[in-house]
């Protein structure tokens, strides 16, 4: 600032008083685009109208209500004043430190999509939309576009499996179409090669059907781990487009060659079949032997040994099947009271409520002794009643 600023801010003091030097200030500030300094004004200027020092060296626990509230307030607008103008700067990392106490996800959000990504701030884009859980899909999508797919897989397992299972699904589908399309484009270039015309066939099980020398000396398309993470992820997606993309993946990965045929942990131990009869049932295909498959894979999986994922795939299963009463019914036959359980299944509470009957669940926490369960079905039937 020039001497010339300080000058007129001695003069707005005697023409306007303290109020008119911050209001001079504040504008001067934001002319500069010094923002960091705003953010400091404007909690002067809120201290001084509370009849605050406008240095203030006490803590806010140390203030009586409700100027604790006040003050507190005044923090809030003034970080969502100064992160909103840094956001407009492009000043990303800077602006969410400001709009992060707010929890204004939304506005941010809505600012990072419009932000064209480059070398300088691809970095503070992605630790924002991702890792800050800002924009997940949108972070999760510029890793896939500008490290690929083994990093990709990578953030997946380290920066999506504790999130909520919508941004998991969003990230999930990304990488599930990301790899199909890749895959698919290796396998038709791969056939046009050999048969010097490019192939008709739609789907990549239609392609490699009658194909099996597309696998001869134990002849890959795409990574083969990737395949089989990206397999391993799709469990979580529910959307019938994506089950048909995964297994149409499983397809193409049990024609592999038996090197490539990675053990999977139960139910899932034989990684590509298992995994397509569960996708396939999904889509209204081949249900019974589904069924018949992860019950047997639930009841001999020993909870003991292996923890209750069998069980919990087999009622996750029905749920998805909407046979919800079975669900019910095979929660209380296989998970043992206070197993702690992966979460893919939903509880007997959800299962209850996802059947409208709370029958069966009060039943058998009188049964077990369980007060607390049989509270929050008593709970949920009266308000549903």
């Amino acid at each position: 600032m020039s001497q010339n600023t300080f000058d007129e801010l001695n003069s707005q003091l005697s023409q306007q008083g303290i109020d008119g030097v911050f209001t001079k200030l504040t504008e001067q500030l934001k002319r500069d685009k010094k923002y960091h300094e705003l953010f400091d004004v404007l909690l002067m200027r809120t201290r001084h109208r509370l009849g605050l020092p406008v240095i203030l060296t006490m803590s806010l626990d140390d203030l009586a209500e409700p100027l604790r509230s006040q003050v507190e307030d005044a923090y809030l607008a003034a970080c969502r004043e100064v992160g909103t103008l840094l956001l407009g700067e492009r000043r990303i990392r800077e602006a969410w430190m400001y709009l992060r106490p707010v929890g204004d996800r939304a506005l941010v959000a809505e600012a990072l999509v419009k932000i064209d990504p480059n070398e300088e701030n691809l970095q503070d884009l992605i630790e924002i939309g991702l890792h800050e859980g800002v924009a997940p899909a949108w972070g999760y999508e510029l890793v896939l576009k500008n490290y690929g797919t083994c990093n990709a897989i990578t953030t997946f397992e380290g920066a999506l499996m504790n999130r909520p299972r919508a941004d998991q699904q969003a990230a999930g589908g990304l990488l599930l179409r990301h790899l199909h399309h890749e895959l698919t484009a290796n396998v038709r270039a791969d056939i046009a090669r050999a048969e010097g015309k490019e192939p008709q066939e739609p789907s990549l099980e239609e392609l490699v059907a009658d194909r099996e020398w597309l696998f001869l000396d134990n002849n890959y398309h795409v990574d083969t781990t990737h395949l089989a993470a990206v397999i391993r992820f799709a469990r979580l997606l529910e959307d019938p487009a994506m089950l048909a993309l995964a297994y149409d993946l499983t397809e193409y990965g049990r024609r592999l060659s038996r090197q490539f045929q990675f053990a999977g942990d139960e139910p899932f131990a034989d990684l590509y079949p298992s995994h397509g009869l569960f996708f396939r049932a999904q889509l209204g295909q081949q249900v019974d032997e589904a069924l018949a498959y992860f019950r047997e894979r639930a009841r001999s999986v020993s909870i003991e040994e292996c923890g209750p994922a069998a069980a919990e795939v087999y009622i996750g299963l029905l749920t998805r099947l909407k046979r919800f009463q079975e669900a019910i019914d095979a929660t209380i036959e296989l998970i043992p009271p206070g197993t702690r359980t992966g979460g893919f299944a939903p509880s007997l509470l959800e299962l209850s409520r996802l059947a409208g009957n709370y029958d069966r669940l009060m039943s058998t926490c009188r049964e077990r002794g369980d007060l607390v369960g049989y509270t929050a079905g008593l709970v949920e039937r009266s308000l549903r009643t």
